[in-house]
């Protein structure tokens, strides 16, 4: 199910909001959602509350496949909650994004290790992330894809402790040139102050960044930290200036 609204009258934007019974995907689940933003429009896609990802029943995934066609101008940003998977699920996703000329994109992906209250800490058995960006057509922009599986010799858990959420930022086109800028220094002057101070204790939140594009205008952040709050006040601060985009500042309220 998917709720349009306008968040703001004084911005000319449509905030679409994707609703599912339940709030998340059982075994079996196949969701395929196509949008198109037409040129010079804006359109946000969000979620109310994190996707929930419910156990495997007969070894079947859950699966979502998410087009996105961005016309001339166009801008869209994709700011949902993050994905948990609960113990023993099996969840993938694919989303693709077809830009023309001077379109712009934000996309946020992210997830958490599961529910830590109940002890579930990275227990799922797969999770597979597919996120690729092609400009005018079928030429690649931005091919990325990341998949937790547990191995035999190496849990998730064990490999991801002391962490609880991974989270990916993605930011190109014109209208976003200034922002990827000011994000850009900013994690850079961060991780020179963390080289610097030479601490051995591993940090509650780790981010990097790296350009990428013809260009190298387009910017990926990437993100590892502890609690799905660290990562919920990064992008809170480090969106507000979309608000002149979006009519409402990103995750405002989470």
């Amino acid at each position: 199910m998917r709720k349009c609204y306008n968040v703001a009258p004084s911005v000319d934007v449509v905030w679409i909001y994707s609703l599912s019974y339940g709030g998340g995907l059982v075994s079996g689940d196949s969701v395929y959602v196509q949008v198109e933003v037409g040129a010079d429009s804006t359109a946000v896609f969000t979620t109310q509350a994190s996707t929930k990802v419910y156990k495997a029943r007969d070894g079947l995934s859950c699966e979502q496949l998410l087009k996105v066609s961005i016309q001339k101008n166009g801008t869209f940003a994709m700011l949902p909650d993050p994905v948990t998977c609960f113990q023993a699920s099996k969840y993938k996703q694919v989303q693709l994004f077809y830009l023309a000329e001077d379109a712009n994109v934000v996309l946020v992906d992210w997830c958490t290790s599961g529910r830590r209250e109940r002890g579930e800490i990275w227990s799922f058995d797969s999770y597979s992330s597919t996120n690729h960006l092609f400009l005018e057509g079928k030429t690649p922009l931005f091919l990325d894809s990341m998949c937790l599986e547990s191995k035999d010799s190496l849990t998730i858990s064990e490999r991801m402790q002391p962490f609880q959420v991974l989270a990916m930022l993605v930011l190109y086109g014109p209208e976003l040139k200034h922002l990827g800028k000011q994000l850009e220094e900013f994690i850079e002057a961060r991780n020179r102050k963390a080289l610097h101070s030479r601490s051995r204790t591993i940090s509650d939140f780790l981010v990097s960044c790296s350009t990428f594009g013809p260009k190298e205008e387009g910017l990926v952040v990437r993100i590892a930290a502890t609690a799905t709050e660290l990562v919920y006040d990064f992008l809170r601060h480090h969106l507000a200036a979309l608000s002149r985009l979006t009519g409402a500042c990103p995750y405002a309220g989470k």
